[in-house]
């Protein structure tokens, strides 16, 4: 019988871990990280470190016979002053792939926000002990997600039983890249993100590389996903193009061929679906960029405004409407000589009804529920038979 005196200290190494691309050693443990060294080097960004940093779709993934495992971890939670705290980071522990237990890690590091001066105040925090008990006592595959949206070093892991890397398994693996949707904004945990569900109902091994506020055709970017073994890959594209006004049409077509095209040079036939954006009624029609709603703010109520004039689109900034005419003829005429390249409007997984149906809390991010039936629609329009992603001949 198993005690906690029994408990062995398992070194955290890379074969335990799936859905990070690289770990970075630290004085705690090891950190995950979404993109490679390079791609962070190319684009040193704070909102783009902080989003790979955070582990969306990273699972360690065990087997074993342990009755209890625990993990100790030291997140780092962002605050922003004046605004409602976002719940803690959840950690769901999957055994052979079914929901067994839930946690959350008390501490960790603090980043304090004031959106209305600029500042950023970093506090040290403790590391925290995660304990998941009363598990069966027979050999069984056992995944702990990661929080989406909380920075996570790995710095300790423990059983009561020897622990091996899961089994890889023969399932095809799914690259997707898109915004803080895709990474999972508002979801009630790492595996209800939309692109995790459609994982799990598409029978697929996620590599998300969902990143808040930089989706932004980053060459990095596509080089990462070119390097990255996949056997279906997708891109969503657009929404973080407007709210960011990055660029104007001109540098949007070109910006998107060479994205393809760098995927391309390493997965020549890998199917490529590309994604266009959600429905999003501050954003369809009028420029960004996107901003804080101030008058919300001061209610303490986090919203988002679009900033622009729509009639400056006929001079090529950027709307969600005209980024879907260009997607779809992009891939249209791309078609004609990459048959695995194939288009689906985002309206189709969130649109116009669903707005009046579930509207976004805060004009931009969908909620738990929405992420359910986004995740829900993307399996049926993706993996199911028929579909640019289907495995049946």
């Amino acid at each position: 019988m198993h005690t906690e005196q029994a408990l062995i200290t398992v070194p955290i190494t890379p074969d335990l871990i799936r859905g990070a691309l690289t770990l970075e050693p630290t004085p705690q443990g090891v950190l995950p990280h979404r993109l490679p060294a390079r791609a962070r080097a190319q684009a040193a960004d704070p909102q783009l470190a902080m989003a790979e940093s955070q582990p969306s779709g990273v699972r360690l993934a065990l087997r074993t016979r342990a009755t209890v495992v625990e993990l100790d971890t030291l997140p780092t939670k962002r605050i922003y002053v004046g605004v409602p705290p976002r719940p803690e980071g959840v950690y769901d522990l999957l055994v052979d792939g079914h929901l067994a237990d839930q946690a959350v890690a008390a501490g960790g590091n603090s980043v304090i926000v004031d959106m209305a001066t600029g500042s950023v105040q970093k506090q040290p925090g403790p590391v925290a002990t995660l304990r998941f008990a009363g598990l069966s006592d027979r050999p069984k595959d056992v995944e702990i997600w990661l929080p989406h949206y909380e920075t996570t070093e790995l710095v300790g892991l423990r059983a009561d039983s020897r622990i091996e890397p899961a089994p890889e398994r023969s399932r095809p693996v799914w690259l997707h890249h898109g915004s803080s949707i895709s990474q999972g904004s508002n979801a009630a945990s790492p595996t209800t993100t939309w692109p995790a569900l459609a994982a799990s109902l598409g029978g697929v091994e996620l590599i998300n590389l969902g990143l808040s506020g930089s989706a932004l055709l980053d060459p990095g970017i596509a080089r990462a996903m070119r390097d990255t073994a996949a056997d279906v890959i997708s891109l969503k594209i657009g929404i973080n193009l407007v709210n960011a006004d990055l660029m104007r049409m001109r540098a949007f077509t070109t910006a998107v061929h060479g994205f393809l095209d760098t995927i391309r040079e390493g997965q020549p036939a890998t199917p490529l679906l590309v994604v266009s954006p959600l429905y999003c009624p501050i954003h369809e029609d009028t420029p960004g960029p996107g901003a804080f709603d101030v008058d919300a703010l001061r209610t303490g109520k986090l919203q988002f405004r679009a900033t622009g004039d729509p009639a400056e689109g006929a001079a090529g900034k950027l709307t969600l409407s005209s980024i879907r005419d260009e997607l779809n003829r992009i891939v249209r005429e791309r078609a004609a000589d990459d048959p695995h390249l194939t288009y689906l409007d985002g309206r189709d997984l969130y649109g116009e009804a669903d707005f009046a149906d579930l509207p976004l809390p805060d004009q931009l991010h969908p909620d738990a529920v929405t992420h359910r039936r986004i995740g829900e629609r993307f399996a049926k329009l993706a993996f199911d038979d028929g579909g640019p992603f289907s495995m049946t001949p």
